[in-house]
Parts: C-alpha cells; sequence; structure tokens
C-alpha cells in the first residue's frame, strides 16, 4: 500500500513538472514572439528612416543637379546675348561708319561744284583781264614809241618780255589750280571706290575661341582617357601641345590651346581616339602622328581651294602650303585666311571700279 501512495506521489510530481514546463515554455514562447516583434518594428523603423533619408538625398542630388543645369544654362545664355549684343554693336558701327561716308561725299560733291563755279569765274576774269592786258600793251606800245624814241621792232621786244613775266605768273597760278581741284576730285574718287567696295564686300566676322569641345558616348570615357596613374593623358597633352580640360560637364572634355593648328590636330586625335576606343600611350603617339600627316594634306587642299576660289594660278606650292595653313591663324581674335580673302575681294573689286586688270 505505502508503494502505491508513493507511486501516485511520483506521478503527481510528474504531472506538476511537466504542467510547470508547459507553462514555462509557453512564457518563453511569448517572449520570443515579443522580441521577434519589437526586432521586426525596429528594422522597419530603420527601413523607413533609410528610405526617408535616401529619399531626402535624391531630392537634394536632383536639386544641385537642376541648379547646375540652369546656371549652365543661364551663363551659357547670357554669353550668347552678349556675343549678339557685340555683333549688333560692330553692324551698328559699320552703319555709321556708312554713313559718315556718305556724308564725306557729300560733302566732297559740294566743294567740287563750288570750285566749278569758281573756276568758272576764274576763267571769266581771266577773260577780262586779257582784254584789259590787250589794251594796256597797246597804249604801251604807243607810250614806248612817244617816248623813247625806239624803233616799232624794239618797243616790241621790249613789250613781249614784260607780256612773258606776267603771262607766266598767271599760268603758274592757273595751273596751281587746277592741280588743287585734280587732286580733290581724285581723292573723291578713291573714297567713292573705297565706299563701293566696302558695301559689295559684305563678310561675316567671327571671334576665334580658345576652347575646343570633344563629345564623348559616356562619362566612363573621361577615365580611360585619363587612363592609371594619368599616364594617358599626360602622354597625349606631350603628344599635342594642348591642354585637356575634364569638369563635370556630362559626356564632354575640352580642349584648350591658342594655337588653333595643334588645337585642331588635337581635337581630331581625340575624336579618332574616343571612336577607336584603344586608348593607351602607344596608340595616342601613333593616332597625333598619324593626324598630323592627315592635316598637311588637308591644308594643301585648302589652299588650293582658296587659290582657285580668288582666281589666282601657277602659285608656288610653299605658298598654297602656307596659304592653306592661315585657316589655323588668328589676330586679334580673327581667323587671318578670312581676313586675307575678305582683302583679296575687297583689292578685287577696286581695281574693277579704277577698268585695271587683277587676273
Amino acid at each position: 500500500m505505502k508503494i502505491v501512495f508513493q507511486l501516485i506521489g511520483y506521478l503527481a510530481l510528474l504531472f506538476a513538472a511537466g504542467f510547470f514546463g508547459y507553462f514555462l515554455r509557453i512564457s518563453i514562447a511569448k517572449k520570443n514572439v515579443k522580441t521577434a516583434e519589437f526586432q521586426a518594428k525596429d528594422i522597419l523603423e530603420k527601413a523607413d528612416k533609410a528610405a526617408e533619408e535616401r529619399k531626402k538625398k535624391s531630392e537634394i542630388e536632383a536639386k544641385d543637379l537642376l541648379y547646375k543645369l540652369r546656371s549652365d544654362f543661364e551663363k551659357e545664355n547670357k554669353e550668347r546675348r552678349r556675343e549678339l549684343a557685340e555683333l549688333e554693336k560692330r553692324l551698328l558701327q559699320k552703319e555709321e561708319n556708312i554713313e559718315r561716308k556718305f556724308d564725306l561725299l557729300d560733302q566732297k560733291d559740294k566743294e567740287l561744284v563750288k570750285r566749278s563755279e569758281d573756276l568758272n569765274k576764274t576763267k571769266e576774269s581771266l577773260k577780262k583781264r586779257e582784254s584789259e592786258l590787250g589794251d594796256l600793251i597797246m597804249e604801251e606800245k604807243f607810250r614806248l614809241q612817244q617816248i623813247s624814241g625806239m624803233s616799232p621792232e624794239e618797243a616790241k621786244q621790249q613789250l613781249l618780255k614784260r607780256m612773258e613775266s606776267e603771262i607766266r605768273n598767271e599760268a603758274n597760278l592757273l595751273l596751281k589750280h587746277i592741280e588743287e581741284e585734280t587732286r580733290a576730285k581724285a581723292d573723291e574718287k578713291a573714297q567713292e571706290i573705297i565706299s563701293q567696295a566696302v558695301q559689295r564686300c559684305a563678310i561675316e566676322h567671327t571671334t576665334e575661341s580658345t576652347v575646343a569641345v570633344v563629345n564623348l558616348p559616356n562619362d566612363e570615357m573621361k577615365g580611360r582617357i585619363i587612363g592609371r596613374e594619368g599616364r594617358n593623358i599626360r602622354s597625349y597633352e606631350m603628344a599635342t601641345g594642348v591642354d585637356v580640360i575634364i569638369d563635370d560637364t556630362p559626356e564632354a572634355i575640352s580642349l584648350s590651346c591658342f594655337d588653333p593648328y595643334r588645337r585642331e590636330i588635337a581635337r581630331m586625335a581625340m575624336e579618332r581616339l574616343v571612336e577607336d576606343g584603344r586608348i593607351h600611350t602607344a596608340r595616342i603617339e601613333e593616332i597625333v602622328e598619324k593626324i598630323k600627316k592627315e592635316m598637311e594634306k588637308k591644308i594643301k587642299e585648302e589652299g588650293e581651294r582658296v587659290a582657285l576660289d580668288l582666281a589666282v594660278h601657277n602659285l608656288h606650292p610653299e605658298i598654297i602650303k602656307l596659304i592653306g595653313k592661315l585657316k589655323y591663324r588668328t589676330s586679334y581674335g580673327q581667323n587671318v585666311l578670312q581676313h586675307a580673302k575678305e582683302v583679296a575681294y575687297l583689292m578685287g573689286i577696286m581695281a574693277n571700279e579704277l577698268g585695271l586688270n587683277f587676273t
């Protein structure tokens, strides 16, 4: 009987332990659930915070990009307005110069009319004096015969000498007047020819820039152009003699050089390298040398074309080469070849006005 009670006690103890373990397990599970919920909530809050920060960062970057684009647009627009204002100013100055020349020509025309009237008056005065001189000669001749007792022949010789001296003086004055009038007419004609030549020679002037822009397929190409430790860009600058400007401008780089000839070689070489895709020091030197040879040919063709346009024949090949090279030279911001062509056109028009053979 005692064993039965002990067995019942063990069973009760086992049941109590199992019941306690069950409740303990449920309590731990609830605690784990709360911990998981808290962690999930914390993760969600962190994710929301990160998303909000990323959103704010994106908005700031978008605003910065918009501000940069607006600034670039305003800067470019301001530069264009400045260029248009300068062009308008030059056109106004040219119009004022032409108006002044026309006013001067009108004044010269009035002066010429006045001088013509003065010349007619001088002619009338000379005729009158000639008549008076004839009367004086007859009177002097009679007086000489009466007073000096000279023979008619002697009196005639003496009178002729006096007349010769007076006539020489009158002739010198008349020649001087005619010379001044002729010089005035020549000045007026020269101004008229220059004015007509300027009006018939309408050539636009453009200011040459010292920077060339090369477009890139993407911004990754900038890193390839720079190369490892800047080797590619240093090799390129040494081979071409230009400065490479790499800034925040998207998909573009700038080449700066005051020598338009070297700048054009650098631009063509960079475009060729970007198109080829193989950018390293050996390839850079190879492309630059090839472009230099192409430029020599291009210069010769440009010189021949200009000579043909101006109808100038039988020029020495070296002179043709020098003419072509003027395309890549500037003076006070103006292209030298364009200026030379403008001068040639002006001289041709002036020669045609003067009836000269300028071919």
